[in-house]
């Protein structure tokens, strides 16, 4: 990432943070640890909820699209973000070792509009394809005293047996590999809208590739990993960190270790976009977003090169003593 917007020269009163934009990841995360405070849970991972069921577990995520339903609404296009729907869903389940089976999606609408649904519906059977799902059901309720718009959420079920579940714990020694994303995914929206709306509208060009326009940039949707499953667990991999909200961050929830990433994955453009139009500092961008890398994982150093030669994944650091993220400069706790 650009340097620019740390350097002390541009003016601090126009720099954007996802706080500012009104979400505090802090706050986030206690109100979620409040909620389960409250009933408690068996059994779970970092990323899913575990049932055990005998000879297997049953797995549990649920999630939603975030504000990019917004930036789809702006620009009118529903066709990309069932995909995002089934991805946020699925790849939890991926991070935690487990093979995502079933879907269910819930749609929250203002007024009935078949148009809308036709395109959701679109995107969704693709998101299902592309993660080798089934559609068990699902909801379409119509409160428009409650919603202003629509809203997207889904749960996805998955299935796992006892020994194929991820330890969920990186070892010191461990090499880390990261996958690409595909550019924002559904996470850090609030702040890419409100960074990239200051001087432009979503329908103008993207200055990084004209023949698409920013709003078309911004709805990407997020690659699905659940073809990496096998391969990872193949190749041993101990733990796993699907980037989404919390940025780079999400690598300390494979445990207390210090994750050295002194080989990142390029950033995509509209990274870099973002962070100039928004004067963002090279830390928010990394606490807000993925940077080009949607997932992580850890595992035994002599197994790492065979993982990222078989897949597109590439080895872009490792695990020591500590507690932290040391990132492009940066260091994250």
């Amino acid at each position: 990432m650009s340097d620019s917007a740390d350097d002390g020269t541009e003016d601090e009163a126009d720099r954007l943070t996802y706080a500012d934009s009104g979400v505090d990841i802090e706050a986030s995360e206690d109100a979620t640890a409040a909620l389960l405070e409250a009933f408690g849970s068996d059994l779970r991972t970092e990323y899913a909820g575990l049932l055990d069921v005998g000879d297997r577990y049953l797995a549990l995520a649920t999630d939603g699209v975030g504000t990019k339903l917004l930036v789809a609404e702006a620009i009118e296009d529903f066709s990309t973000i069932g995909i995002d729907c089934i991805a946020m869903n699925a790849n939890d389940l991926v991070a935690a070792g487990v093979e995502p089976v079933g879907f269910v999606d819930y749609l929250a609408i203002d007024e009935p509009d078949e148009a809308l649904t036709n395109q959701i519906g679109e995107g969704l059977a693709v998101g299902l394809e592309q993660a080798d799902l089934t559609m068990l059901g699902g909801e379409t309720a119509v409160m428009p005293e409650v919603v202003s718009g629509f809203d997207l959420a889904g749960t996805c079920v998955g299935l796992a047996g006892k020994d194929e579940i991820f330890p969920g714990e990186a070892e010191v020694g461990d090499a880390l590999v990261g996958f690409p994303s595909n550019g924002i995914h559904s996470n850090g929206l609030t702040l890419a809208r409100e960074a990239v709306t200051r001087e432009h509208e979503y329908d103008d060009p993207f200055p990084h590739d004209e023949a698409r326009t920013i709003g078309e940039e911004l709805l990407r949707p997020t690659r699905i990993y659940a073809d990496l499953l096998e391969p990872m667990r193949d190749h041993g991999v101990r733990a796993a960190a699907h980037v989404t909200g919390g940025g780079w961050t999400n690598l300390l929830r494979m445990g207390e270790r210090r994750y050295v990433v002194d080989d990142p994955l390029p950033a995509q453009p509209i990274f870099a976009f973002v962070q100039a139009e928004g004067n963002v500092t090279d830390e928010e961008m990394h606490r807000t977003f993925n940077v080009g890398t949607g997932f992580v994982v850890a595992l035994p150093e002599d197994r790492a090169a065979d993982l990222a030669a078989e897949t597109d994944g590439q080895v872009i650091g490792r695990v020591e003593d500590g507690n932290s993220v040391e990132i492009r400069g940066l260091s994250l706790s």
